[in-house]
């Protein structure tokens, strides 16, 4: 997945320990403005060279941080300013430890490297805050909240020549699951499904819980070929994933998808109709298949292309 990338639970605790490196490193600076005022002796780790691994924050990013956020856009941006508000830092430290006064412009240049880590920070957080608002509860996947307008920035890069697919992806059958097995393997079954899909597609690609048991795929930079490989190859290894009915025995389920083009000259709306007609049109040829749109289908209501 892009950007993200993280399942709802990392996105929380990514938030929280992070949250928990902010405080510390206000805690930092509230020290570092104490030795500089009152001209104490500053902590040895604050002068060494390595002094941005060696505060908490730091300790914090280059371990944990990195585990959980190291794929997240901003991770390296707030590293290079991290480290760069710290050698800004041992200059001040430096220069007070000599007596020498220290200059407004160093200051200054200390004092704008702090507010760009901070802004750099509360990016990283608020991005991850959106995320999580955006997620569906059950699958831990983007919920139709910011679908539209995901697609509509991907709609942009089409018109610049980057083509993207589309693909209505919905399991077949999935009444008769919560009928024979109950709900709560229902449900199941859609997290397994939702969390392979997220697995086994590329970081960039997107997946979207678009209702019930329906998802929407968005697959950039991709043409209508590739994505059809693509979903051909999930909805083969989809059939294979074996769900367990808490007792009642072992079983699978198939996929039916339907694939278009983010057309340039259409809205987003268009394009997702035409990839639900499509899918329509691959549950009446029989279901677990992938089906590509086209122009014949363009005059059927969705619910007349085929039975759901």
């Amino acid at each position: 997945m892009a950007n993200p990338i993280l399942h709802d639970e990392l996105m929380r605790t990514a938030l929280k320990e992070l949250e928990q490196a902010v405080y510390n490193h206000d805690q930092w600076a509230e020290t570092l403005y104490g030795t500089l005022i009152c001209r104490s002796t500053p902590d040895e780790r604050d002068i060494s060279a390595d002094a941005h691994h060696n505060c908490r924050f730091g300790q914090w990013y280059h371990k944990a941080g990195a585990t959980i956020l190291k794929n997240h856009p901003g991770y390296a941006e707030i590293g290079l300013e991290h480290e760069r508000m710290h050698q800004y830092a041992i200059s001040l430290l430096r220069a007070s430890m000599q007596n020498v006064p220290i200059s407004f412009k160093d200051y200054e240049r200390f004092l704008t490297a702090l507010k760009r880590l901070k802004l750099e920070i509360a990016t990283v957080q608020n991005e991850l805050q959106t995320a999580l608002f955006n997620l569906d509860p059950l699958t831990g996947t983007p919920s139709r909240i910011g679908m539209l307008s995901g697609l509509r920035e991907q709609l942009e890069l089409v018109r610049r020549k980057h083509a993207c697919a589309i693909a209505m992806m919905d399991l077949d059958h999935f009444k008769a699951i919560n009928d024979k097995y109950g709900h709560v393997v229902g449900d199941k079954v859609l997290v397994g499904f939702a969390h392979y899909l997220m697995a086994h597609l590329r970081p960039y690609d997107k997946v979207f819980r678009y209702g019930g048991e329906e998802f929407l795929i968005c697959l950039p930079d991709t043409d209508r070929q590739t994505a059809c490989e693509i979903i051909s190859r999930l909805l083969e290894e989809l059939a294979s994933l074996p769900f367990n009915a808490d007792g009642k025995g072992e079983f699978h389920v198939t996929v039916s998808s339907g694939l278009t083009a983010l057309d340039p000259d259409i809205p987003v709306e268009q394009s997702i109709d035409r990839a639900d007609k499509a899918l329509y049109a691959a549950k009446a040829r029989g279901r677990n298949r992938v089906v590509v749109w086209d122009a014949s289908m363009n005059d059927l209501p969705a619910e007349d292309a085929g039975e759901a």
